[in-house]
């Protein structure tokens, strides 16, 4: 069942794949990498102008990373703003997908994390590099194939 965005989109001739409607009745969509870019550019010039969240998770040991978006579209006037989901799957061998921060700025720190807890490269982000861990840490903590090093802490010294 596709919803209205997906219709629209259909109608404009830009590539995705409908995933449905999740729990809450939103409408969420898969785009590839290649597209990514150029349909967050139309989404908010169609007026999806707020990214609630960006996050990303490990589809499966060995399989594909995804980076999710959720969109919010704010009009005047209206009670209820529209909202989409939209998930960008990458490889896990060479996970690059193209960052949206020219597009929404909120996009920043959040990809940020995507990139230091898996390892996505969110290609053009004036800053990608670790938020949360230190330059110096080697892997991925959040991928299901993670092995965690071996690491001294301080209340196994007593």
């Amino acid at each position: 069942m596709q919803g209205h965005l997906s219709v629209w989109l259909v109608k404009h001739g830009l590539v995705h794949r409908s995933l449905g409607f999740d729990y809450q009745g939103i409408e969420t969509l898969q785009i590839k990498p290649e597209d990514w870019h150029s349909i967050a550019v139309i989404l908010y010039i169609y007026g999806y102008n707020y990214l609630c969240s960006q996050c990303a998770y490990d589809v499966a040991p060995g399989g594909l990373l995804a980076s999710v978006y959720h969109l919010t579209r704010i009009k005047y006037g209206v009670d209820q703003p529209e909202e989409v989901c939209i998930k960008v799957f990458a490889p896990r061998s060479n996970p690059r997908i193209p960052s949206v921060f020219w597009v929404w700025k909120s996009a920043d720190f959040q990809e940020r994390e995507s990139y230091d807890m898996l390892g996505i490269s969110y290609e053009n982000h004036p800053r990608l590099k670790r938020i949360l861990l230190p330059e110096s840490w080697i892997g991925w903590p959040l991928r299901k194939d993670y092995i965690a090093p071996n690491f001294y802490e301080i209340q196994d010294a007593h």
